[in-house]
């Protein structure tokens, strides 16, 4: 089980060594380690992340709004003037007046004492009917310290040796059997659910139950709540 810790800032505000996790609602996460400060996936189903203030980075993994509110993203920005905004190749076209910065597949960028690994490149598939679109996913490693993995809306990516998982509960493109399939390719230390704005708590229990029943005993599965501060 994870610890939760006090503060939600980094070495700016008091944090020690390690990353803490915050989930802001369904897919987005503020990620912080003792120098960094990086958001991802800011998307509409939630706001709290609106009022976020001295962030290195915000990171959008693809274009669906769940993900990506670019209508209150220019918002966040300009509250955010020193953060670097990285985005898929599409969401970059849709907020070229933030002068983003695009997420390639397979470079690795450097955020402070982040580095972070795009993987991955489509989402998955809704239908066959259904254009596929772009999607990058992105692995958190910190120098000396733990790693994450959120990897949007795909579970095409599987990297290894992984500390912490953020798990797409639930979606359009998923079922039960490739979440814990997904889950188990990875076979990270610990998970915990993201992309779970769709379920009610019952609906989100039975989930957790079913997906945990099935998921291996050696991938511990945390659940904080959207707010708390989860430690790595």
């Amino acid at each position: 089980m994870g610890d939760s810790a006090a503060g939600t800032g980094n070495a700016r505000f008091g944090h020690t060594p390690g990353m803490i996790v915050t989930r802001h609602g369904h897919a987005c996460l503020l990620i912080e380690s003792p120098s960094t400060r990086v958001l991802v996936d800011p998307g509409i189903f939630t706001n709290s992340w609106r009022e976020l203030t001295d962030l290195d980075a915000i990171l959008i993994t693809h274009q669906h709004p769940d993900h990506a509110d670019v209508d209150n993203l220019p918002g966040l920005v300009a509250a955010n003037p020193q953060a670097r905004l990285v985005t898929e190749t599409a969401v970059a076209g849709m907020v070229s007046e933030l002068s983003p910065v695009t997420a390639r597949v397979g470079e690795t960028m450097d955020l402070g004492d982040i580095s972070v690994e795009m993987l991955g490149g489509e989402h998955a598939v809704l239908h066959p009917r259904i254009p596929r679109v772009g999607n990058v996913g992105y692995l958190f490693r910190e120098q000396g310290g733990p790693s994450l993995f959120h990897p949007g809306d795909s579970y095409d990516a599987t990297p290894s040796d992984i500390d912490l998982l953020a798990l797409p509960l639930v979606a359009p493109w998923a079922s039960a059997a490739m979440t814990i399939d997904f889950t188990n390719a990875v076979s990270p230390e610990r998970a915990i659910p993201i992309h779970d704005f769709f379920l009610g708590d019952a609906g989100k229990a039975t989930w957790m139950r079913i997906c945990g029943g099935a998921i291996d005993d050696s991938v511990t599965i945390d659940d904080p709540g959207a707010g708390e501060p989860y430690t790595l």
